[in-house]
């Protein structure tokens, strides 16, 4: 776990600016689950501003990510610049008891646990935020043949790539009678 220790922030304001190894975060290629795979180190900086026991963490991350494209399934890198603005409190406060209202300020609100931030957390957050809705390698990428996977980016198929809708068979057969 990468972690901010939050007992040794003494002053109300601090900067912190860190560089992680792309293994660090404990992403690698192999997990299927993983939408993307980190291959730069992550270049983490932030200013702490510190109330009591709530703090906000504004800062930004820079890192390059890999991803699959959506038409032709190829990998190909993402640089991430992402930037947040969060605030945390201990999780006893943010404990309330019966219905509250969610406010907009909530929803830039995290919790910690004793006196440390999961920074790891954070930063595989701000990625996931980061991801296109629909990765694609590039705009003008042509995707997959339907019929036999060849990747059109790459050459043509010499397939018969035209479909014909099976519920309107009967349609096209009383036509050629006709």
């Amino acid at each position: 776990m990468i972690a901010l220790d939050l007992s040794k922030i003494r002053t109300a304001h601090e900067r912190v600016e860190r560089i992680y190894p792309a293994e660090a975060l404990g992403l690698s290629g192999d997990d299927v689950e993983n939408e993307f795979e980190i291959v730069r180190p992550v270049a983490l900086a932030f200013d702490i501003d510190k109330d009591k026991r709530q703090f906000r963490l504004a800062g930004s991350l820079q890192s390059t990510l890999v991803l699959r494209c959506s038409r032709c399934l190829e990998a190909f890198e993402l640089p991430v610049s992402a930037e947040f603005d969060l605030h945390y409190q201990p999780r006893v406060v943010a404990q309330a008891s019966g219905e509250t209202e969610i406010q907009e300020d909530d929803l830039a609100t995290a919790v910690y646990d004793g006196e440390e931030i999961d920074l790891g957390q954070l930063m595989i957050e701000q990625f996931y935020l980061a991801l296109p809705m629909k990765p694609l390698c590039s705009d003008e990428c042509k995707g997959l043949c339907p019929v036999c996977g060849t990747n059109l980016n790459r050459g043509m198929c010499n397939c018969h790539r035209q479909w014909e809708d099976p519920r309107f068979a009967a349609l096209r057969a009383m036509k050629k009678e006709s």
